[in-house]
């Protein structure tokens, strides 16, 4: 039974985002008004969004890593050989 579209919805979006998910949608065999439509047929189903939506933070061990990592500092390797590799893991 198909249902019959009766409004319309305007949405503000990125070019780029936009180009990317029409790529993906077409690729998929469906246009823009169809995904956002499954998307949507979803949300009510689920009652929320149909997949997980988190804020990931890194934990401090990990955040402090990145940063050290931003600035080139403590950088190790290309290592010549697994024994090197393992050198410097054990130093």
């Amino acid at each position: 039974m198909a249902i019959k579209a009766d409004t319309n919805m305007t949405i503000r979006m990125n070019r780029e985002v936009k180009q990317q998910a029409q790529q993906i949608f077409a690729n998929l065999g469906m246009d823009m008004t169809t995904a956002i439509n499954v998307f949507l047929r979803q949300a009510i189903s689920y009652r929320g969004f149909p997949f997980e939506v988190t804020l990931n933070t890194p934990n401090a061990v990990t955040q402090t890593a990145m940063d050290v990592a931003e600035n080139d500092e403590n950088m190790h390797g290309p290592f010549d050989s697994v024994s090197s590799l393992m050198d410097a893991l054990n130093a």
